[in-house]
């Protein structure tokens, strides 16, 4: 039996894909009698079994080479496309981690989603995004990877789309799917012109390409600064951020997957492409140059929101800009922990934020206050989600961020700035969420607010002991370092920075000595970050407009030039006929005359331009 799991590991994407299908039966306007209800047992249940699979393969592929597997996709007229696939421990440990969320986020569903009708089509799409991540997980394919990112950018669009019958949440959709396409564009360039390049999509057959590569700078310049911009858009990072603020709009348990591990695509695609993209030195200076925007900004940003769910999201940008540095430094397993530790931490503050929301019904900072002693679970859940993410020790983020600065250490000291000024705003970012949601007077909007269903209690204190004992399951597969080795002074400093960031937050959010909005004396300063930057208003003044007026100026040509040409040659053929129309009177004579007529003045004109 186990012998039989092994082999066919390949299989786990396909669990979700099969609940999806099945799910779609219990759509209301197909099965009344029933409810939607079962959608979502179903789903639980094909996502155990992925879940199940892949933590029974996984010991077995620990410490062992990779197994490559290729599925003939299509051959036709002697094309063949097949779809490579790497079975690995990194692979299924990503498989596992993905399953695992998504399980825990469809318990969360039940209780949030109680009342709602539309289960069949919210669990179809969330068994889609497990079925895309676990696929991108396994596909040792650029083309593949390209065409599931594309399903996952679909997935996103629907999934934010739930509640379609809001205006808010049908903008957010639409913005998140066409900020991506901008993205998405420039990788599908990067991908078509590697191909004659390397001779191959097989990310193992293109590392060893780059090994010995020789290609003019400029084509790989530009090669790499397109095969890095798509990930830049899936991973929100600057200027392609704004679409993950406004996929906000959607149901709280589709936010889960997409700011845990559905924006870590992106950062998974280039770190699969980080052979590739070493060969041009300008697209990792590039990288390095927008994660460290990205990051210093989203923080900034993140403290200056009123809105929970907007602070989260710049939160989540701020990570993955993390991850684009360590990328462009060659970091790569500092990378790949991080994303791992990120993934549980973020989903844990959503997963508590999200159990707030949805009783207190509000997601405004300033009308709540005083939960403690109402919500210990969520708020003791939310402590554990914050030592995650933040650099603490012993706790996950702590080592993933120590292994990258101690990589960044000796040959990018500024870079080691960057990383722990990011780290004590976050840690001061989200201490000043906790201030406004747990401490202080209680507000009108949280004098009612108990602890939520099961259904949604649950998940969260199982992903929180989860979160806690991470650095455990590390220790036990040797992937933390031994102490003896570690840059000691690095990792002072990483906790010094995370103790002075939480610290300033308590002070001011958590204690009384202040009054609560907190304003800066520079109004200017705090709105520029209040409001992104402006950033939607550099949109709407450059992409907006220009697309706007290059409408305009195509919607007068058509109208005026082409139809006009069209009109004129109609209404020239109608006028003329209805002259010629009185001029027929039925004759045989008079037809032949005008026919001699006709033929006698041409031959007038030809014998004039001969002589």
């Amino acid at each position: 039996m186990l012998q039989f799991l092994i082999q066919t590991a390949w299989f786990i994407p396909c669990y979700p894909l099969i609940g999806m299908v099945i799910s779609l039966l219990w759509t209301p306007s197909i099965i009344r009698r029933t409810g939607p209800r079962p959608a979502g047992y179903v789903n639980i249940v094909t996502t155990f079994c992925a879940f199940l699979h892949g933590v029974i393969t996984f010991p077995s592929f620990w410490n062992q080479p990779p197994q490559y597997i290729n599925i003939t996709w299509l051959e036709v007229s002697g094309l063949t496309l097949d779809i490579p696939l790497e079975i690995s421990s990194i692979t299924l440990g990503a498989g596992i981690v993905i399953t695992s969320l998504n399980l825990l986020t469809q318990f969360y569903a039940i209780g949030y989603l109680e009342m709602d009708w539309g289960w069949a089509r919210f669990f179809a799409l969330l068994a889609l995004f497990e079925t895309g991540m676990c696929s991108l997980a396994l596909c040792n394919s650029l083309f593949f990877s390209y065409i599931i990112l594309e399903i996952l950018t679909l997935a996103t669009y629907l999934i934010v789309g739930t509640w379609f019958n809001q205006s808010l949440v049908v903008t957010g959709a639409r913005d998140a799917f066409l900020t991506k396409r901008v993205g998405d564009l420039f990788l599908l360039m990067g991908v078509l012109a590697i191909f004659p390049l390397a001779g191959t999509w097989d990310y193992r057959e293109m590392a060893i390409w780059a090994q010995t590569a020789q290609v003019n700078p400029t084509v790989m310049t530009w090669l790499g600064l397109g095969l890095v911009a798509g990930p830049m858009g899936k991973c929100a990072q600057f200027p392609l951020h704004l679409w993950l603020d406004e996929a906000m709009e959607g149901p709280v348990p589709g936010t889960i997957l997409r700011n845990s591990v559905v924006v870590s695509t992106g950062a998974w695609v280039i770190l699969k492409l980080s052979p590739v993209i070493s060969l041009s030195p300008i697209a990792l200076t590039t990288m390095i140059a927008v994660g460290a925007i990205t990051a210093i900004g989203g923080t900034l940003i993140a403290i200056a929101q009123i809105d929970i769910k907007r602070a989260l999201s710049y939160s989540a940008s701020v990570y993955m800009g993390l991850i684009f540095i360590a990328v462009g430094t060659q970091q790569l397993n500092a990378a790949l922990l991080l994303m791992l530790t990120y993934a549980l931490s973020m989903s844990l503050l959503i997963m508590s934020t999200g159990s707030i929301i949805l009783n207190t019904i509000t997601q405004d900072l300033t009308q709540m206050g005083g939960l403690w002693s109402r919500r210990p679970i969520s708020g003791l859940s939310y402590l554990v989600g914050t030592v995650g993410l933040v650099a603490l020790p012993p706790f996950g983020t702590f080592w993933a961020l120590l292994e990258l600065i101690d990589g960044l250490w000796t040959q990018h000291p500024v870079l080691v700035g960057v990383v722990l000024l990011v780290n004590a705003l976050t840690g001061f970012s989200i201490i000043r969420e906790f201030g406004l949601i747990f401490a202080g007077e209680r507000q009108q909007m949280t004098v009612r607010s108990p602890e939520n269903l099961w259904s949604i209690t649950l998940p969260t204190t199982i992903l929180a002991g989860a979160t806690l004992h991470l650095p455990i399951i590390l220790q036990k597969l040797e992937l933390l370092p031994h102490w003896s080795v570690l840059n000691h002074e690095a990792g002072f400093l990483l906790a010094a920075s995370s103790l002075v960031g939480c610290g300033l937050g308590a002070l001011i959010y958590v204690g009384n000595r202040f009054s609560k909005p907190v304003r800066l004396p520079w109004t200017s300063v705090q709105d520029f970050f209040a409001f992104d930057m402006y950033t939607p208003t550099l949109y709407r003044s450059s992409i907006v407009s220009g697309v706007d007026g290059i409408s305009r100026l195509t919607d007068w040509l058509d109208r005026k030039v082409v139809d006009g040409v069209v009109n004129w040659i109609a209404r020239t053929s109608v006028t003329t006929g209805e002259v010629l129309k009185y001029g027929n009177i039925g004759q045989t004579q008079f037809y032949l005359l005008t026919i001699i007529t006709g033929v006698f003045v041409i031959t007038l004109l030809l014998l004039r331009s001969l002589l």
